[in-house]
């Protein structure tokens, strides 16, 4: 994880330079600053500092190192559980054809959008409350 902290570091000190940099050359090259790149780039500074800053605060409070980060680690001490997925559920591609026909209704008509969060919606809520019913039901 150390290693992906300084990466982060690393790219705020990249995305900093690109930043006065643009500027710069747009004051030469226009004279005016074109607020829209610089905005962007600044706020992708910001936004890999946050990153930066929150991958160190988990770091320091897991009280340990991870499998990553140590030369004598195996492959099998990174496989943790990475959480439990139904294998057998039909909700995620309910939910993604959903989510293609809102943004399909966003880019040709809109009408399709009413048709389309229902669905989205539908699928949803199946998903998440997929163990509460049915054989699964608590």
């Amino acid at each position: 994880m150390k290693t992906t902290i300084n990466l982060f570091w690393v790219l705020l000190g990249f995305f900093t330079l690109l930043t006065v940099v643009y500027v710069v050359w747009a004051i030469i090259d226009t004279g005016q600053v074109e607020w829209v790149g610089a905005v962007a780039i600044g706020l992708c500074a910001i936004l890999s500092a946050f990153i930066a800053v929150y991958l160190r605060l988990v770091y320091r409070n897991q009280g340990g190192e991870l499998a990553e980060d140590r030369l004598d680690a195996d492959i099998d001490d990174g496989e943790a559980e990475q959480g439990f997925f139904s294998p057998w559920s039909w909700w995620p591609v309910f939910l993604a054809a959903g989510a293609a026909l809102v943004f399909l209704g966003l880019s040709i008509s809109f009408w399709i959008v009413a048709y389309a969060v229902p669905i989205a919606l539908l699928a949803l809520v199946g998903w998440v409350y997929e163990y509460y019913r049915g054989n699964f039901g608590r």
